[in-house]
């Protein structure tokens, strides 16, 4: 039996350009938040650019920002998240992104060793919106197991 990475996708609306002063406290802790990430137990991979983040990647448009990771668990993911200094970063989500009314996050099971497209991501999250969750695209509320 094949072992299996939990993949992630996340995106958010800007409220403002990523070179505006109201973004700066945002853009300043990005290097931080994503060597924390690199650096977490349990972490396998990062969608990025060769600036080290995803903040030029625009797949979803131009005031978009776009998080996907690999993880070996559900568990690793939501320490990440939500037990770390990561979480300081949430807690002012609202001050830089817009409230968003449809789902802006997916998880995924991909076979260990395979890195998912952008596009395979926003078909992902295409299908949790159209669906709600499924063992295809489901969220931290309704885990599904891989395989």
């Amino acid at each position: 039996m094949p072992e299996f990475h939990l993949a992630q996708l996340n995106i958010a609306k800007l409220k403002y350009g990523i070179d505006d002063p109201e973004l700066s406290d945002f853009v300043a802790r990005l290097d931080d938040i994503n060597a924390l990430a690199d650096a977490a137990p349990g972490f396998v991979w990062r969608l990025q650019t060769e600036a080290g983040d995803a903040t030029g990647i625009d797949y979803f448009g131009p005031d978009y920002l776009v998080n996907m990771s690999l993880w070996q668990t559900v568990e690793s993911l939501r320490d990440y998240a939500f037990r770390s200094a990561h979480k300081e970063v949430m807690a002012r989500r609202r001050e830089w992104f817009e409230h968003m009314e449809e789902a802006y996050a997916v998880l995924w099971w991909v076979v260990a060793g395979n890195i998912p497209s952008i596009e395979e991501a926003a078909e992902r999250l295409d299908s949790l919106r159209l669906k709600g969750p499924t063992a295809a695209a489901f969220t931290f509320k309704q885990i599904f197991e891989p395989g």
